[in-house]
């Protein structure tokens, strides 16, 4: 069935992957934050309707107007503050535009049906006093090492995340890659209690992302996801239908 999709953020990588894979089905609008004639061009070309509204800037109310209007079944939150943003625009993007989106769906007018959220996280947003139980000693390396490059970004998506998982007026699932490259997709993955040293491509990390749009079973659920030797739809049906989230709170 056609599905109205909104994915803020749609003009990134992933973004615009998910877009091409979802519009010949799926009735698409992608929020981006430019009106750059170059931006507004990849969009369309990929098969959505481009809608300019800033995350950090615009308010509440212009979010939840889009989700009314567009009657959004589901909502993809693909929208990062950058490798090399500032801490301010880091907290302003990761932390206070994730909760302004989620504020917005609680928004939606009581008449419709609250959108399904999806978002993209990473591995490793947790709180940093509980590390993984899967976790080898290369694993614990490597994240001491991601904090303390990018500190501001790991506070931040984890306060986001233990805000969205503590909501329940709508239905919400969380995607957490590997690091992510633009090798050519394989149609596999790892997904699941995965390690850090792994790296997944963009095509197949939005493969991913485009096969949960109907997978309504996995709300509730943060999923870990990392290049692997498992067909995508496979590894998606095992994770569901154990029902264990990779969050730790």
């Amino acid at each position: 069935m056609s599905k109205n999709v909104v994915i803020i953020g749609g003009h990134g990588k992933v973004a615009l992957r998910l877009t091409r894979l979802l519009s010949s089905s799926h009735n698409l609008t992608s929020v981006i934050r430019s009106d750059s004639e170059d931006q507004i061009k990849d969009v369309v070309e990929a098969g959505s309707t481009p809608v300019v509204l800033s995350l950090e800037d615009a308010p509440q109310s212009k979010f939840t107007d889009l989700f009314n209007k567009t009657k959004a079944d589901v909502v993809y939150f693909t929208a990062g503050a950058g490798y090399k943003a500032s801490e301010e625009r880091t907290k302003k993007v990761e932390y206070e535009g994730v909760l302004k989106v989620l504020d917005a769906i609680e928004s939606v007018d009581s008449t419709l049906k609250k959108p399904r959220f999806l978002i993209i996280s990473a591995l490793d947003v947790r709180d940093p006093n509980k590390i993984p139980e899967h976790y080898n000693e290369e694993d614990k390396r490597l994240s001491e090492r991601m904090r303390q490059v990018m500190p501001a970004y790991f506070q931040w998506r984890y306060e986001a995340d233990k805000n969205l998982v503590a909501r329940t007026a709508f239905k919400w699932t969380i995607l957490r890659p590997g690091g992510l490259t633009d090798e050519p997709g394989v149609g596999k993955a790892s997904i699941g209690k995965t390690h850090l040293t792994v790296t997944i491509s963009r095509d197949d990390f939005a493969s991913i992302l485009a096969s949960l749009l109907d997978r309504e079973d996995a709300s509730g659920l943060a999923i870990d996801t990392v290049g692997g030797s498992t067909p995508i739809a496979e590894g998606l049906d095992t994770f569901i239908a154990r029902g264990e989230t990779d969050w730790i709170g």
